[in-house]
This record gives structure tokens, sequence and C-alpha cells, in this order.
């Protein structure tokens, strides 16, 4: 079973979601598999709801044990370590700062909307910048995913696989009981 233990945020908290999913776009690098450009540009508050550019960001000192123990069992050796944490902090400082402009368009969106009276134009550009920045944030992430699966072997790939594979539906079971035991209102 892939297994990871985070103790800076409670287990429902951002933080917690944030790490696996920045782990998992390692894993799913790691195992060469190819990322749709559409899993890639949802994004919070860019009206997808996903972690699009979220998922190499955080701070580096984080960011370094999360790889870490994402390689941990692989036999990775140093020299891989090192390489994919270059590729992970560059991808993180990119989309950082596409992080930064989205922003901005979240905000102006958010003033057409509560204008007095809705300009259609102005939502329309604002929604096609948005989208502009989604598809850099996704070549961006996908670069990164590919540049890691460059660095790992065959067989690691194959481990990280199947380490994602049980993530994923231990995930999706925690997902589901979560939402049976939510309250009825």
């Amino acid at each position: 079973m892939f297994k990871l233990k985070f103790r800076s945020a409670p287990a429902h908290g951002v933080g917690v979601v944030f790490r696996w999913m920045m782990v998992s776009v390692l894993v799913v690098a790691a195992a060469a598999v190819a990322v749709s450009a559409e899993a890639q540009e949802r994004q919070p508050g860019m009206g997808g709801g996903g972690h699009g550019m979220m998922m190499f960001g955080g701070p580096p000192e984080h960011m370094g044990r999360h790889i870490d123990r994402m390689l941990d069992g692989l036999n990775a050796t140093d020299a891989q370590r090192t390489q994919i944490k270059q590729i992970a902090m560059a991808a993180a400082t990119d989309l950082r700062a596409q992080r930064e402009a989205g922003k901005g368009l979240r905000e102006r969106g958010m003033q057409i909307f509560t204008a007095p009276n809705v300009d259609a134009q102005a939502a329309e550009s604002v929604r096609q910048q948005m989208q502009t920045l989604h598809d850099q944030a996704s070549r961006r992430t996908l670069q990164a995913l590919l540049d890691v699966s460059r660095v790992l072997t065959t067989e690691q790939r194959a481990k990280l696989g199947e380490r994602m594979k049980e993530r994923g539906a231990m995930m999706k079971e925690r997902m589901e009981r979560m939402q049976r035991e939510r309250p009825k209102q």
C-alpha cells in the first residue's frame, strides 16, 4: 500500500489535499502517463475545482521531503532525487507566477459579475485570458512530468504507477465514505 504521512494539517485540510495532489503529479510523471490538457487546466477558483498549477506549489522544504517519500522504496539514486527536485522546483516557480496572474483575472471577473450592468464582452475576454493561463499551466506541468519520467527507470515508473493506483482507490473510498457520513440537510 502507498503510505505517506503528513503531520502538519488535519486529514481533511487543504494542505493534505495539496500535498497528495503534488505527489500524485510526480507519480503520474514517473509512470509516464500522458496527461490530458483538460485534467491539468482545472484549478481552484478558475472554474474547475482541480489543482492544475497547485500541483507544483508549496514551500520548497516540503516539496523536497514529499519527493523523497515518493521515491522511497524505489532504489532511487541521489542523482535521481536531485534531478527530480530540480525539475519540481523549476516548475513550481513558473506555475507560481501563472497562479498570481490568475488571481488578478478572478478579481476582474468578480468585478464584472457584481457590476450594475454585466459586460458580456468583458466577461468573455476574462474567460479567454483564463483559458490561456490554463493552457500555459497544462503545458508547463506536462513538461515537468515528462522531464521526471526521463529521470526514472522503467521499473521505477511501474512501481510508482502501481502505488498511484492504490492511492487513487484509497482516496476514492475515503471520499465515498465521507459522502455517506455527511449529515443530510
